[in-house]
């Protein structure tokens, strides 16, 4: 997932805090700052990135002059800010190196610190001309979110967009506080993860006895057409809608999917699974429209109950997939117009919207393996 972190060096601290606190509105919780760590803590729970003893990310590579540089070493391998990553490592504490790309060599010294280094952040002059391509590919199979330290949206997009995969994410030193808001806003949406979706044709509907089933209640609201991928089988989920329609039995919760008994899988961020029984609240799982866009909810709440279920059975491309839903009258699928369709009047040969995914799971995670399920 793509992340932004701020930094507001170099401002009084009215104004800084003005930044950081737009910054925590944003969703942006990780700070690196050297001379206000006290003060942000008290504006709301997040994460300081500093050369400060105690702080939640050590930052190494920062000089005693202040200005976010480190010198070049003479040997590379025999760098003052290598031997404070591995000793820090050593401990097992998260470590950030810092290093200002001016030259080949210190190309060369990125590539050394990110083979042991959490987190490495780069700074360019102009990222049109640095060679951030390089950098991405030497650390590709390395342990390490390399960041991008950048001064505005453009350069923001430009990193994060680099080469097919980009920097994991950005340090932004705006000038500007509308600047936070913007680059919060492109990390969500780079972040947005879309699904083909296929009409399945429905082949079974019967009710089945009772069972313990799942409401998800998010904090997010949900409109027609959206709901959560939800399915007995992992290769294969349904559309299943949110309870965002107006019903004659009771008033509409567009924040709620009912979606099903305690052993189905949600999909949630990342394309991967969970069971129903194991989300929590705090938990993200993933809100779906009937195009396949999606967007990350949190969990606020999980309802259990013994309730009636209906077994739904569906085909695409002779691949079978089932579930079972609550047997009620506000439980929906979704039709292949797009249109929420009841259990209730579900027939055999309606059209209904799946997901089919080409990966078994293990631990809810996406492997290239065959899996007999049934």
């Amino acid at each position: 997932m793509k992340f932004a972190w701020v930094m507001a060096e170099g401002m009084p601290w009215n104004k800084k805090k003005g930044f950081i606190t737009t910054a925590l509105e944003s969703g942006i919780d990780h700070i690196v700052d050297f001379t206000d760590t006290e003060n942000i803590q008290k504006l709301g729970n997040v994460k300081i990135i500093s050369d400060v003893e105690g702080s939640d990310i050590f930052l190494v590579g920062r000089n005693g002059e202040g200005d976010g540089t480190i010198p070049l070493p003479k040997v590379l391998s025999e760098s003052k800010d290598l031997s404070t990553v591995r000793r820090i490592k050593s401990k097992e504490e998260p470590v950030t190196a810092y290093v200002e790309i001016t030259s080949k060599e210190h190309e060369q010294l990125a590539a050394l610190l990110g083979k042991y280094a959490d987190y490495l952040i780069l700074l360019g002059k102009d990222w049109k001309v640095i060679p951030l391509e390089n950098i991405i590919a030497e650390l590709q199979k390395e342990d390490v979110k390399l960041i991008a330290a950048v001064s505005d949206y453009e350069e923001a997009k430009l990193a994060l967009e680099t080469l097919e995969y980009g920097t994991d994410g950005v340090l932004l030193c705006p000038s500007e506080i509308s600047q936070i808001k913007k680059v919060a806003e492109l990390v969500d949406e780079l972040d947005t993860e879309s699904y083909k979706l296929k009409p399945a044709t429905v082949t079974r509907v019967e009710p089945v006895g009772s069972g313990d089933r799942v409401c998800v209640d998010t904090c997010s609201m949900m409109g027609i057409g959206e709901g959560m991928l939800i399915g007995s089988y992992s290769k294969g989920l349904f559309l299943v809608h949110s309870e965002s329609m107006e019903s004659e039995y009771v008033a509409s919760r567009p924040f709620r999917v009912n979606a099903g008994p305690v052993h189905a899988y949600i999909m949630t961020p990342g394309n991967k699974t969970k069971y129903l029984s194991e989300i929590e609240t705090g938990d993200e799982v993933l809100a779906v429209d009937k195009e396949g866009n999606t967007k990350n909810v949190i969990v606020g709440r999980v309802k259990i109950e013994k309730r009636p279920l209906m077994l739904v059975e569906a085909e695409y491309d002779d691949v079978t997939l089932r579930t079972l839903l609550q047997n009620a009258e506000t439980i929906r699928l979704v039709t292949e117009e797009g249109r929420p369709v009841s259990v209730a009047e579900l027939k055999v040969g309606d059209k209904i919207m799946v997901y089919l995914d080409p990966d078994a799971r293990h631990f809810g995670m996406a492997i290239e393996e065959t899996i007999i399920e049934k």
